[in-house]
């Protein structure tokens, strides 16, 4: 991001990153309301009133330049009043990251735990990993607060939907589904914000980026500029769900709005949007502007017709502060030309001030809080290396495995070649985001720690592969070896912030290498794939010397070790994932169509596995263990009655006739007075036929029986993790409110419950029931 500030807003980051440097823990208290008499002095100190009373005394006591220089991200000191510099944009998306500059590796902390990008932990479909994930970084992100590292703001998570598989920031985020990206979000904010029962932080989430973000730079489109021309049905059960969970339900205190305009507006001026968060879901907190998104309004969008209008749409529509230096160069004069009113910056302050009275900001203790002891010796430590063991033991999925190839047999493996350039490279373990890891563990490192007698061969020159040079070497290594590993896939040369991808093979001659070295080996080889993106690995799923194919995303400083784990049965896979893997042919499909449902008048296949018409290279939720599994339905209910008091005024909808049914009728969810009358559990069964014990991750999807055109073909509506042992059966239950999880949306962007037959789903097992009125 920092790339993306003009030049006098870098300037003025470097002059705040020598300060920021220049804190040591013992300074950190001298703040404002330290002093005894400090709540005498100044009101907003009297941690006794409420925290709106508070920061409206705080914003009374500041001159109007005074304001404007805290509507930066880099927040100016006011000595007359004690408050001083903050800097509000650090980076936590999995592990403490340096992207920002509010996290310096540069004091008595130097190193934190790397977990895996956020695209493999989401393939876990496990709510308590999720948080306590989140949990982790936050302490290692209070701790280097503690010592004048980090700041208290932190702009993750990263919620929005994984629509393109060429989005080079899909990495980023928990995959293509709404019910998934939502309960991230929602465990994610909880485990890191740590919130009291009084609203005090113990640290600040931003849900990011707001709304219908998910293009970076494709065929003559940039982020900065992009109109995402979105329908109101796609915005309400796609785009939306994750935001309005991780406020409703996560009290997110931030909110990022993105670069892109929405239906023609900037995201920082909808209004609209920004005021549906705040009154309808409840949003307690500050709006940001991505870097530097109130510039472009003006400079980039030609959307308004001065820098003086970009603000005034900005902070009039409910922005709160600008990352960059926009507002800090032009608020003074657009309050001189009247475009904006004094009380536009003082409802951003109050805002702000809430949420860092909420952090404690300007108390000396934060009231002896746990979290304020924390420092160097909570970081890196060996529960956190654990979790981010587990983490990637959760996440890897196994696509595919020839004939038992997989577990290899330790005591029968003699030597093992490790072919690829990405078999020895610790910078690519994390994706993007990333910070400076504690004790990185390599591929190669970590098969070697089974068998000694491992040997490395690049193949190619790096992960671009534009060259064969290497492959005479790798070949010569490969054919010695007993068992051989290619690891091949993506790097962030091929997908990362500000780069999308333009096709959806293998970089190179990546495929060549794969290909060469099958045709080689003694026994079929293992392929490991990098990467956040879906990949079309259809050669290698039909290529007989490829026995195996793990997908390992970008696992984190422990990848290394956890790969060898499932490569030697040490771990049994169960990972899914969490996007559809598509073939080449998707690169036809425009990437700015913002369409979720297919229009076959235009040969317009549909995006994700709830709306995709097409061929699959993988489905979503496709992932493999070495055990068997079957399922049962123990519980479920054959019939769900609509009747008072559930149903206000219930308006029965006939369905028009191209839904090609005569008796589909439906009712808005807005005539539902009580959703929790409505609620059911389905109870399961798991049996593990062999041939290992594991866990098992277990994917509840629903559909309608009329396969509507614009009704999901199916819908992920509940996920869950169980423990099973070789030839014993295991129980799960899952609660599934059909408001939220069974309903979709119209044209017209309205909740609608399908009344009729309906189907749950377990892989090739279904139950049928009914929704009546």
């Amino acid at each position: 991001m920092f790339d993306e500030i003009p030049k006098p807003a870098q300037s003025l980051l470097s002059l705040f990153l020598l300060l920021l440097a220049s804190l040591s823990a013992s300074s950190l208290p001298n703040r404002p309301c330290a002093s005894s008499g400090a709540a005498n002095a100044f009101p907003f100190c009297n941690s006794s009133l409420p925290v709106l009373t508070r920061a409206k005394s705080l914003v009374s006591l500041l001159t109007l330049d005074e304001k404007i220089t805290q509507l930066s991200n880099t927040a100016d000191a006011v000595p007359r009043l004690g408050l001083p510099a903050y800097e509000w944009w650090s980076e936590a998306l999995h592990g403490l990251c340096a992207n920002g500059p509010g996290v310096l590796f540069n004091g008595s902390i130097r190193a934190a735990t790397l977990f895996p990008q956020v695209i493999l932990t989401a393939a876990s479909f496990n709510r308590t990993l999720w948080h306590a994930v989140a949990r982790a970084i936050a302490v290692e992100a209070r701790a280097m607060h503690n010592t004048g590292q980090a700041g208290l703001t932190f702009w993750a998570p990263n919620i929005n939907i994984f629509r393109d598989p060429r989005w080079g920031r899909g990495q980023e985020t928990p995959g293509e589904d709404p019910l998934t990206a939502s309960t991230y979000a929602v465990e994610y904010v909880k485990g890191f914000q740590h919130e009291d029962d009084n609203g005090r932080l113990m640290l600040s989430a931003c849900c990011k980026h707001f709304t219908a973000y998910d293009l970076e730079k494709w065929n003559g489109f940039a982020r900065y500029t992009f109109n995402a021309k979105v329908t109101e049905q796609d915005m309400e059960d796609t785009f939306q769900p994750p935001f309005e969970s991780c406020i409703k339900e996560g009290h997110a205190s931030c909110l990022m709005c993105a670069y892109n305009q929405v239906n023609g507006i900037p995201s920082c001026a909808r209004e609209d949007l920004l005021n549906q968060a705040r009154d309808e879901w409840g949003f307690k907190g500050y709006v940001t502007s991505d870097c530097d998104a109130v510039a472009i309004i003006y400079e980039n969008q030609t959307y308004s017709s001065s820098p003086e209008e970009s603000i005034a749409d900005v902070l009039k529509a409910g922005m709160d502060i600008n990352c960059g230096t926009y507002l800090l160069r032009h608020t003074k004069s657009a309050v001189e030309k009247g475009n904006v009113q004094e009380e536009d910056i003082n409802r951003a302050l109050l805002n702000l001030f809430m949420v860092q009275l909420r952090l404690g900001l300007f108390e000396a203790d934060q009231n002896n809080q746990w979290f304020t002891r924390l420092g160097h010796t909570d970081v890196c430590t060996e529960n956190h290396r654990n979790l981010a063991l587990e983490a990637a033991r959760q996440g890897i999925v196994l696509l595919k495995n020839e004939n038992g190839l997989l577990p290899l047999k330790r005591n029968k493996v003699e030597s093992i070649a490790v072919i690829g350039p990405a078999g020895h490279d610790a910078d690519i373990l994390g994706g993007d985001y990333s910070g400076i890891p504690c004790q990185p563990v390599t591929i190669l490192e970590g098969i070697q720690d089974y068998i000694t007698n491992t040997i490395f061969a690049p193949g190619c020159q790096n992960m671009s592969c534009n060259s064969t040079i290497g492959f005479d070497h790798a070949v010569d290594v490969a054919r010695k070896a007993d068992y051989v590993v290619v690891v091949a896939g993506l790097n962030l040369t091929e997908e990362t912030e500000d780069l999308d991808r333009v096709s959806l093979l293998l970089p190179g001659k990546q495929m060549q290498l794969v290909s060469r070295m099958a045709s080689v080996t003694k026994r079929p080889l293992v392929l490991v794939l990098m990467g956040g993106g879906p990949i079309d690995v259809s050669f290698a799923k039909q290529n007989k010397g490829i026995g195996g194919i793990i997908w390992i995303g970008y696992p984190g400083e422990v990848g290394g070790q956890v790969l060898a784990e499932v490569l030697f049965g040490d771990y049994n896979p169960d990972g899914r994932l969490p996007v559809t893997w598509y073939p080449e042919s998707f690169t036809n499909v425009p990437m700015n169509d913002m369409n979720m449902r297919p229009d076959p008048s235009r040969s317009y296949p549909g995006r994700t596995y709830r709306f995709y018409t097409g061929k699959t290279v993988y489905r979503f939720g496709y992932g493999l263990s070495y055990s068997n599994f079957s399922y049962g339905f123990l519980s479920a209910p054959d019939k769900i009655i609509l009747s008072p008091p559930s149903v206000k005024t219930l308006h029965i909808i006939k369905s028009p006739t191209y839904f090609k049914t005569d008796d589909l009728d439906h009712v808005y969810i807005n005539d539902i007075s009580s959703c929790e009358d409505l609620k059911f559990s389905v109870r399961i069964s798991v049996f593990n036929h062999g041939g290992m014990d594991g866990t098992h991750t277990v994917l509840l999807f629903v559909r309608h029986i009329s396969n509507l055109t614009d009704y999901p073909v199916k819908q992920l509506i509940g996920f869950e993790r169980v423990r099973t042992n070789v030839g014993e059966t295991a129980e799960v239950e899952m609660f599934i409110d059909p408001c939220k999880h069974i309903s979709t949306a119209n044209k017209q962007g309205k909740r609608r419950l399908l009344l009729g037959a309906h189907v749950l789903m377990l892989e090739d097992l279904e139950h049928e029931f009914y929704i009546e009125a």
